[in-house]
């Protein structure tokens, strides 16, 4: 594709930022809006009973995440040879954090699959109760959505060498550097408040003022991608 040639063209730009925006909606839908009108904390049997009754949203969230994988492999190498010029080191860095991210959602999906099998009674395993097969199944989902709390550290990882990167480029607003950079550590503090802190609502107030200010420079950074393109270099 002649748009892929050239990393500092605007076309190259546009398609990042298209790919960014597609992320976006996929993992919002994905991610938050799928899992929300399906599961019932603390209930799994219910929660099966919902996503057999929603079975349609259910698999759309599916179609949602593998959609946002997919866009994620593609930016995160689009995103290497954007930076490339500035620091090899770093972007490539960058590319790898991002990737291992997307690594972690992919095994997250066996899981995802595991539960809906045991739930569902697809997997024969005659001497468990009925009861004991919704138990191991709502296990193997608390570890599917324990697996954000791993993908969101290399993501931190990824924003903090990108935010470098975008401060150091001249290429684009050190402001949006800045944010990523800043807002990224929010990432970082939600796993850690997660896995070990969950009742701090000191830390909950940090992370989600932290993430307020990344979904900002993301967003941010996807726009000017989209609609602006790197400056040239005799640009101010």
């Amino acid at each position: 594709m002649h748009v892929l040639e050239n990393p500092m063209s605007q076309g190259y730009a546009r398609l990042a930022g298209a790919l960014y925006l597609i992320i976006a909606f996929a993992g919002g839908f994905a991610i938050l809006y799928v899992p929300s009108a399906l599961n019932l904390p603390g209930d799994p049997a219910a929660t099966f009973t919902n996503i057999a009754r929603q079975r349609g949203l259910f698999h759309a969230g599916l179609v949602g995440d593998l959609v946002m994988i997919c866009a994620e492999v593609l930016l995160s190498v689009m995103l290497y040879f954007m930076f490339r010029p500035v620091n090899a080191t770093l972007s490539l860095a960058a590319s790898y954090a991002r990737l291992m991210m997307v690594a972690v959602m992919a095994a997250m999906l066996f899981f995802h699959a595991g539960s809906l099998a045991l739930a569902d009674g697809a997997v024969p395993l005659g001497s468990f109760t009925e009861a004991q097969r919704i138990e191991l199944a709502g296990l193997m989902r608390y570890i599917h959505d324990s697996g954000v709390w791993i993908w969101q550290i290399f993501f931190c990882l990824h924003l903090l060498l990108l935010g470098t990167l975008v401060m150091s480029s001249g290429l684009y607003p050190r402001l949006l550097g800045a944010g990523l950079i800043l807002g990224g550590t929010g990432y970082l503090f939600d796993s850690v408040q997660m896995f070990a802190l969950p009742d701090s609502m000191l830390l909950t107030a940090i992370k989600v003022a932290l993430l307020l200010i990344v979904t900002l420079a993301e967003i941010g950074f996807a726009l000017w991608l989209l609609l602006r393109g790197p400056r040239l270099r005799n640009q101010a």
